[in-house]
C-alpha cells in the first residue's frame, strides 16, 4: 500500500518551505523550539525514534520511492509531506531531497547520567560542529552512555552537528547546556571517574591499556573530557579531573583531530570495559 502524503508541496517560496529553511540559522531555532534533520541517514533514525517529536518529513517523488521505509513510517505518524525537487532544494541544499523538522531534543543531565553509567563522552568548549557531532556519532559506536555538552559548546541542534552524527543524535541521551563550573562534580556525583584527555597528559593511553603503568582503570565507569581543538581543556577543568591521558603520535604530526583522538580513548575504554 502506497503510503499516503499531505499536499503536494509545489511552491519554493512558500511560507512553509521558508520557515524550514531559516531553521538553519540559530535564531529560527531558538524562536521555534524546531531543528533541521537533513539527509536520508539523519532522518531515518528520526522517524524510527518514538522520543523524537517530528512536526513534518519532507521528500519528493522519487525520493520517497528510493527510501520506502522514510516514507511509509513518515506517513504511519501523519507527518509526510511530497513536494517537487524545487522545493526540497529551496528547504535544504545538501539534503538528498530528504528533510525533517524536529522539535529540540532536550535531555537534562540527571537524567542522561541516570543509571549508573558506564562511558560517556564530555565535550567542553568544543565550537567546531563538524567534531561535536562525530564525537556524538563515535560515542555511540563504542557503546558509549551518554554525552554531555557544556554550556560553552556548540549548539546541538546546528544543522552541521545534526548531519556530523549521522543519526546518533537519537540514539543515546545527549544532554546540553552543563554548566563548566559544576562539571566534575556532576559527573563524580554519578558515580564516574573522570578522565581528561590532553595533549601533556600524565598518563600514555597505550600503557595504561598494556597495564604497564599506574593510572586510571580504564574498565571503571569512566567520564572522557574533550576540549577546544586549538585551546584545549580549561586549567580548572583540567585540575578538577582525576587524571590526564595522552594519546600517544608516533609519526609526524602534530596532534590528532579531536574527534579522531575522541574515538580512540573511547574506544580504549569501551575495550577495557568487556
Amino acid at each position: 500500500m502506497e503510503p499516503v502524503p499531505n499536499d503536494l508541496l509545489t511552491n519554493p517560496r512558500a511560507d512553509r518551505v521558508r520557515q524550514v529553511h531559516a531553521l538553519a540559522g540559530a535564531s529560527a531555532r531558538d524562536r521555534s523550539g524546531r531543528f533541521l534533520v537533513e539527509g536520508p541517514q539523519g532522518v531515518r533514525e528520526a522517524v524510527a525514534s518514538t522520543a523524537v517529536h517530528l512536526h513534518a518529513v519532507y521528500l519528493t517523488d522519487a525520493s520517497a520511492r528510493r527510501y520506502p521505509e522514510i516514507a511509509g513510517r513518515a506517513a504511519d505518524r501523519g507527518v509526510l509531506w511530497l513536494g517537487t525537487s524545487a522545493v526540497l532544494g529551496a528547504m535544504s541544499g545538501d539534503a538528498q531531497e530528504v528533510v525533517a523538522v524536529a522539535d529540540h531534543v532536550h535531555v537534562a543531565v540527571d537524567r542522561a547520567l541516570a543509571g549508573a553509567p558506564r562511558l560517556v563522552a564530555v565535550l567542553v568548549q568544543v565550537r567546531d560542529p563538524g567534531n561535536a557531532g562525530t564525537v556524538v556519532r563515535t560515542a555511540d559506536a563504542a557503546g558509549a552512555t551518554a554525552v554531555v555538552l557544556c554550556d560553552t559548546c556548540v549548539d546541538v541542534h546546528n544543522p552541521k552537528v545534526v548531519r556530523a552524527s549521522a543519526g546518533s543524535l537519537f540514539h543515546l541521551p545527549v544532554a546540553t547546556g552543563v554548566p563548566t563550573s559544576s562539571l566534575v562534580a556532576t559527573l563524580h556525583d554519578a558515580g564516574l571517574v573522570v578522565v581528561a584527555a590532553t595533549a601533556d597528559g600524565r598518563h600514555d593511553l597505550d600503557d595504561l591499556l598494556d597495564g604497564t603503568t599506574g593510572g586510571p582503570d580504564l574498565a571503571a565507569p569512566t567520564a572522557w573530557l574533550f576540549g577546544n581543538e586549538a585551546h584545549g581543556l580549561p586549567p580548572e577543568v583540567l585540575a578538577a579531573a582525576d587524571a590526564t591521558v595522552r594519546v600517544a603520535v608516533h609519526g609526524k604530526a602534530e596532534s590528532l583531530n579531536l574527534a579522531a583522538a575522541a574515538a580512540v580513548c573511547l574506544y580504549a575504554s569501551a575495550r577495557a570495559q568487556r
